[in-house]
């Protein structure tokens, strides 16, 4: 629901997939170690598919880790320059190019064809290929939406969703009472900002003349940056955190907020905590500055790698096949309301309310600018830390062009 990482440190080459096996370390059960990044299945579906999995393969054991978003860059690419990496990992589809620049992660090109290659989301697929070279295997592909309680809507005498910003700004307003929050946004939630910067006209950077170049100081970014600041202090989200600190889905599941912006999956993990929600949740496309145009989203998604320092190649890929496999896929999809990997598995969710404000969300999608070293932008939390400078009272000209020549500097290092 995502993206991205660092400057990796220079790490072996390991023979690509389909060469032999490594020795195992011990003798016993092929014990394999997958990570998941929190927010990307329930605890049931995973705990179903690592039942059935083991069952079907004798003798392998199979080790699912939790991963949280925050620092995942640094936690990965220091499993992928170490000896002892985990078979399988979860990363944000334009991670990969990043992660594969170390020559740390296995060549799958082989395996294209057998995975159903050319069905692929291209959305996911291409993130993934690297100098002609398949690395990341497509998993799933989300975009964000407004997930709302129907109950306080319906308390608050709003009958229908807003379709434009001045909408949204005015029912959260009159959601704001009796104790309930219109909306819970946090400060550094700044996929959201994103969006309201490119429904703007600008960009977090732009290529000029072959050098790329921080954009958040333009008078387009700053008109999305206090569009953000308003929308935020209709809530009492925190101004220093991310959506995960905490995770938003348990302040939601409180039944206090009346909004949250998050991936439709997100209903699932909100009813972990409350079911009593089930069916009180709506969704509806972030909106955009007029009725005929939902909002511009950041379209993300995950694609699945294999460390070249993970002893089990071949079973690490017939995991990674499972996983991209039609069978999970459509569990996955009706269980997370993500969008499959595969284009001929579309219909597997139709009907579906929170996939259709995300479908419509997703038909002005964005993506974060096409350079490798976006990822090192994101590690250094420098957006994040200008959100909250904005938020708790510094100007916002100083503070974008200060955090528009940081950028600058780190999508030019080593150019």
């Amino acid at each position: 629901m995502k993206n991205r990482i660092l400057a990796l440190a220079a790490v072996f080459a390991v023979a690509a997939c389909g060469a032999a096996e490594k020795p195992a370390a011990s003798a016993g059960p092929a014990r394999l170690t997958v990570w998941i990044m929190d927010g990307s299945v329930t605890q049931d579906l995973l705990k179903k598919f690592e039942t059935e999995y083991e069952a079907a393969h004798q003798g392998v054991d199979l080790d699912i880790q939790i991963q949280a978003w925050d620092g995942i860059g640094e936690r990965v690419t220091a499993a992928l320059a170490s000896t002892d990496a985990p078979d399988v990992i979860e990363v944000g589809n334009t991670q990969v190019a990043q992660y594969s620049a170390s020559g740390g992660v296995t060549d799958l090109t082989a395996k294209i064809a057998e995975l159903k290659g050319e069905d692929w989301l291209p959305g996911l697929a291409q993130p993934g290929k690297v100098d002609g070279k398949q690395y990341g295997i497509p998993w799933y592909a989300a975009n964000r939406v407004v997930v709302y309680n129907k109950d306080l809507f319906a308390g608050a005498g709003i009958k229908e969703p807003p379709k434009t910003r001045d909408e949204w700004l005015n029912i959260t307003a009159k959601l704001n009472k009796n104790g309930n929050q219109g909306i819970y946004l946090t400060g550094q939630t700044w996929y959201a900002l994103a969006g309201f910067i490119w429904d703007e006209g600008g960009d977090l950077a732009v290529q000029e003349g072959g050098k790329w170049k921080g954009a958040l100081d333009t008078p387009q970014a700053l008109a999305g940056m206090d569009f953000y600041k308003r929308l935020q202090a209709l809530g009492k989200g925190p101004k220093d955190a991310d959506e995960a600190n905490p995770p938003q889905h348990e302040v939601f599941a409180q039944g206090k907020v009346a909004q949250i912006i998050a991936v439709p999956g997100i209903a699932a993990r909100v009813l972990e905590v409350d079911g009593k929600l089930k069916g009180k949740m709506g969704f509806f496309p972030i909106p955009g500055k007029t009725a005929d145009r939902p909002g511009t989203v950041f379209t993300g998604g995950s694609d699945l790698i294999i460390p070249a320092a993970s002893k089990r190649q071949e079973a690490a890929y017939e995991l990674v096949r499972a996983l991209a496999g039609e069978q999970f896929q459509t569990e996955l999809a009706k269980a997370m309301s993500f969008v499959p990997n595969r284009t001929s598995l579309a219909g597997v969710l139709s009907g579906d309310e929170g996939t259709a404000a995300m479908a419509k969300g997703a038909a002005g999608g964005r993506a974060t600018p096409n350079t490798p070293n976006w990822a090192a932008v994101e590690a250094t939390s420098v957006i994040k830390q200008y959100m909250t400078a904005v938020l708790t009272g510094a100007d916002p000209a100083t503070e974008a062009k200060k955090v528009s020549e940081s950028i600058t500097t780190t999508l030019n290092s080593g150019s």
